[in-house]
C-alpha cells in the first residue's frame, strides 16, 4: 500500500512522465504529432498534448469513462478523443502513483510479449 506522502506527490512536467515511462524496458523517446512522446517498439505509451497535459491510451472506452467520472479535475477528454479509448492527464493535479499505474497500463498494452515476458520473470 503507498505511503500517504507518495500519494499527495503530484506529477508537475513532461520530464516526470518521462523519467517514470522510461523506467519500464524498451521505451523510447519518439516524437508524436509533433509533441514529445514516448513509444515502445513504435508504439505509442505516452505522448505530450500541450503545456500540462498527456494523452494515455487505456485499455477500454469505459475504462476511460471510469477515469472521467471517478476524478473529473485530473482525467478529461475532447472531442477529438470521444471515440478513442484514450485518456487526457492534467499535470499538476495527478499523483505518482496513479500516473505510474496508467503507464504501466499503457505499456503493457503495446509491449511485445517478448518484452513481457522477460519484464514478468525479473
Amino acid at each position: 500500500m503507498p505511503s500517504k506522502k507518495s500519494a499527495r506527490v503530484r506529477v508537475q512536467t513532461w520530464e516526470s512522465v518521462r523519467r517514470i515511462a522510461r523506467a519500464l524496458p524498451g521505451v523510447d523517446d519518439v516524437p508524436s504529432y509533433g509533441t514529445p512522446g514516448l513509444k515502445v517498439k513504435g508504439k505509442l505509451v505516452v505522448r505530450l498534448k500541450e503545456a500540462g497535459v498527456v494523452v494515455i491510451g487505456v485499455g477500454t472506452l469505459l475504462e476511460r469513462d471510469w477515469l472521467l467520472e471517478h476524478d473529473p479535475r485530473v482525467f478529461y477528454i475532447t472531442d477529438h478523443y470521444r471515440d478513442y479509448p484514450a485518456v487526457l492527464v492534467r499535470l499538476g493535479t495527478v499523483s505518482e502513483e496513479t500516473l505510474r499505474e496508467l503507464l504501466m497500463a499503457a505499456w503493457r498494452r503495446v509491449a511485445p510479449k517478448k518484452l513481457l515476458a522477460e519484464f514478468d520473470a525479473g
